[in-house]
């Protein structure tokens, strides 16, 4: 039913001004993380990732941009982390839900992302987007030390 409210209730929504909602994985493979190259602004690796749809759980963005991104079938292990600084994204305020999954299939850089690769802790490329390489600092001491961020 339409009532007044409702339609009052829309138009005050399309006002509203929010963080925009995205997912990031880390996806481990063959003995490593995946990374990707971005092909778009900003420049460097970053782990996988996009923007959450409307009508789109988390959980399915995820899986969803990881075989954008990737090519790979991911299996989601757990939900690690929410990271929300506002100046994370120098685009704009994000806010990231950081899933850890598995990753199966044959690796290949797609969609934006001008190519993908396998790193690990102590392979990690130079130029990282984003706050991802804090993110992946978190992940590998939560990895040595059961604690998280």
């Amino acid at each position: 039913m339409n009532t007044i409210s409702d339609k009052v209730c829309k138009e005050q929504m399309a006002e509203l001004k929010t963080p925009l909602l995205t997912v990031d994985i880390i996806i481990r493979y063959q003995g490593g993380i995946v990374m990707i190259e971005r092909k778009n602004p900003p420049p460097g690796w970053a782990i996988p990732g996009g923007f959450v749809d409307i009508g789109e759980s988390l959980e399915d963005a995820a899986v969803r941009e990881a075989k954008e991104e990737t090519s790979l079938d991911v299996t989601l292990i757990e939900q690690f982390h929410a990271y929300s600084k506002p100046d994370r994204d120098p685009r704009f305020h994000t806010v990231s839900v950081v899933f850890v999954a598995d990753g199966m299939g044959a690796l290949k850089g797609r969609d934006d992302a001008r190519r993908a690769e396998v790193f690990t802790e102590r392979s990690l490329p130079d130029r990282i987007a984003f706050d991802h390489a804090d993110i992946l600092a978190d992940y590998f001491f939560y990895l040595r030390t059961g604690k998280r961020p």
